[in-house]
């Protein structure tokens, strides 16, 4: 077989064993704590073998300044690249502005039928995302004279992750079996993207918290959490972020700019009726969405970006887990949507 980037290292491992390949893998799909080793319940699926990690340091706060890799691209590539990133939990959390550095980083790779792309037990030194092309992913098992075949990717998926999240061999060899186009992402961007974004994150959103009356009496373990939950979305001008009436998924807090708080009247269903009137504006530090997730009601009011805005959002199971001893405080303020 051909060996893709003769004379360089190889890299294997292949995307998200837990959860299938391309990212729909839910919670067990998700990525495991930076500091640790492949989780000794899943060393079956490694073939039974431990393996080493190198003593190589990608703490952000001991590393040096990363130097962003921008590669030159054409608006159509970066739009292939943003179709083949589409639903990869992997990029699924990152801000807009990290998103963006992942695209000017990946490189296009043409691929013959019968590269060997990675190789099971080799370094690995990038990450994958198929744009087009079938693959399978091999393992030689311990114990086993023959590979088996764990997967098989077609037009969709990524794989590669592993060896660099863990500074682990490979975990399986990939294959093409027809012609293919792979993007492809070295090794310290997508560490550096993806664990120094997770520093980042609680560090920016620690002080962002501590800003904040109503978190302030928290300790800071407490923040702390509060900080690793939440994730980042920007909205245009106009753009609504919750609608009066419909249900509740999501607390929200104000990162930057304004919103505007418009409520309609309801019949005597509940139902909204007649124009919406504007009852309040919401800036850096406010929240909103709480009382749906306490109540269990429908929203009770719509949320407009009044120009550009950034929020900070949680899920309702973690609004429930982290900020429900301060359910009374919340309920106390509710009169602003009534």
């Amino acid at each position: 077989m051909a060996a893709l980037e003769q004379g360089e290292k190889k890299l294997d491992g292949f995307t998200n064993p837990f959860g299938g390949a391309g990212g729909n893998g839910g919670d067990q799909g998700k990525l495991f704590s930076s500091n640790s080793l492949i989780p000794p319940n899943k060393l079956a699926e490694f073939g039974g073998r431990r393996f080493s990690v190198s003593s190589e340091s990608m703490n952000p706060e001991t590393m040096g300044k990363f130097e962003k890799k921008v590669i030159p691209k054409s608006d159509q590539q970066m739009e292939r690249i943003k179709k083949a990133l589409e639903n990869n939990f992997l990029f699924s959390h990152l801000d807009e502005e990290a998103y963006k550095d992942v695209i000017d980083a990946m490189e296009e790779k043409k691929i013959t039928a019968g590269t060997e792309v990675i190789k099971q037990g080799a370094e690995g030194d990038f990450f994958y995302v198929v744009e087009q092309g079938s693959f399978e992913i091999t393992k030689l098992k311990e114990g086993a004279k023959e590979p088996v075949v764990v997967l098989t990717l077609c037009d969709q998926g990524s794989f590669g992750e592993l060896a660099l999240m863990y500074n682990s061999p490979r975990a399986a060899t990939v294959t093409a079996t027809t012609d293919a186009t792979l993007w492809a992402l070295d090794r310290v961007t997508f560490r550096r993207l993806l664990m120094e974004r997770t520093s980042g994150k609680r560090k920016l959103y620690e002080s962002f918290l501590e800003e904040i009356p109503l978190l302030k009496g928290l300790e800071l373990y407490q923040r702390q959490k509060i900080a690793d939950s939440l994730e980042s979305k920007t909205y245009d001008d106009s753009e609504v972020v919750i609608r009066q009436g419909d249900v509740g998924d999501c607390f929200y807090l104000v990162e930057d700019g304004s919103a505007k708080v418009l409520k309609r009247p309801t019949d005597s269903s509940g139902n909204p009726s007649g124009d919406s009137k504007q009852v309040g504006i919401l800036k850096k530090g406010d929240y909103f969405g709480e009382l749906a997730l306490i109540t269990n009601e429908p929203r009770q009011a719509t949320i407009v970006s009044d120009g550009k805005l950034k929020v900070a959002y949680m899920s309702r199971a973690a609004f429930n887990r982290l900020l429900g001893p301060l359910v009374s405080h919340f309920k106390k303020y509710s009169e602003q949507y009534k």
